[in-house]
């Protein structure tokens, strides 16, 4: 996602490592998998497969599939799991097969369609994980791709908890002839999608022994992507290497650690950076990137999560201490 870049100071970083110099062994404990979900293992089982393949201590999903739900499941690994709560709330895409009860001309089909683009008004199903009660959802694309006979074959692009199975039982209501969800698979999650290194739970398997068995850890580095990937939809700010430690320590991010800046709003999801663009940190901006680059005082980001400690660090820079 392109941004305009404020440069307060422009600075070069000693601190850490570029995400691609990580080790073969920093990866698989801090990672993403672009997971391709089969139909039948629910999210946690997959999840589960996962870290059993890696043989770590900790994979964590991000967002619940379904178990005849297949496609895009990326799965947070060892430290990198923290991650997950923020691609929660990211946009998802799927490309479902719905079912109409009757026959109905296909120019009806496209104008209804097209009424449910925008804000929707959602009864989650009976069988769900939350709260049974009416709430707002956006969508933000609806496409039919095919009409053969009552199958209807279309791409929805949603806000994070839109229940496709509900929208086709809407939809249907909608057209007067009734539908179902017949067959469903997400095609994006946030940042990760069916066109970027989505694998199966088969390829990580032999990609972990070409690793072990044959010391050739170019398919697994192939198939396990930094945890900075998962930060594609959110606004960036990158930071002195002084200011690091005491951002660790749970301090809020003040104007004057500040590098270099995207131009978020107030109140915006902002990802605190190295900058050899590590993630370090996550917080909410206190105040708009127009305003941080335009003042030399103040509380710029307040820090909710720190990762910092998740990356292997190398012999800590005298620069940090001061």
């Amino acid at each position: 996602m392109d941004s305009q870049i404020f440069i307060k100071k422009q600075a070069e970083g000693v601190f850490g490592k570029f995400p691609e110099e990580r080790t073969t062994e920093e990866i698989i404990n801090y990672g993403i998998v672009n997971i391709d979900k089969p139909k039948g293992p629910t999210s946690h089982q997959v999840s589960d497969y996962v870290k059993k393949i890696l043989k770590i201590d900790k994979a964590g999903h991000s967002g619940t599939l379904d178990p005849q739900v297949s496609g895009v499941q990326p799965i947070a690994l060892g430290k990198a799991t923290r991650i997950v709560q923020f691609l929660l709330t990211a946009p998802k895409e799927y490309v479902c097969i719905m079912h109409l009860h009757k026959d109905i001309a296909e120019e009806k089909i496209h104008e209804t369609v097209r009424q449910f683009i925008g804000k929707i008004k959602q009864l989650p199903p009976i069988k769900s994980a939350i709260k049974r009660q009416i709430r707002e959802r956006e969508i933000y694309e609806f496409e039919i791709l095919e009409i053969e006979g009552r199958e209807v074959l279309f791409r929805v692009k949603c806000q994070a908890g839109t229940y496709i199975r509900k929208l086709c039982h809407d939809l249907g209501q909608a057209l007067g002839t009734g539908a179902h969800m017949v067959e469903l698979r997400r095609t994006q999650a946030g940042p990760f999608t069916e066109r970027d290194t989505l694998i199966t739970l088969n390829d990580l398997d032999d990609a972990l022994h070409f690793y072990r068995d044959d010391q050739n850890d170019k398919f697994l580095r192939h198939c396990i992507q930094p945890v900075e990937k998962a930060l594609t939809y959110i606004s960036k700010c990158w930071i002195f290497d002084t200011t690091i430690q005491s951002i660790t320590h749970g301090r809020a991010l003040a104007i004057p650690g500040i590098s270099k800046l995207e131009n978020f709003r107030k109140g915006e999801t902002v990802a605190i950076m190295t900058l050899k663009d590590e993630l370090i940190a996550i917080g909410e901006a206190m105040m708009s990137g127009v305003e941080i680059n335009t003042k030399d005082k103040g509380i710029a980001v307040k820090i909710s999560k720190v990762f910092i400690d998740a990356i292997e660090k190398e012999k800590k820079d005298p620069a940090i201490e001061n």
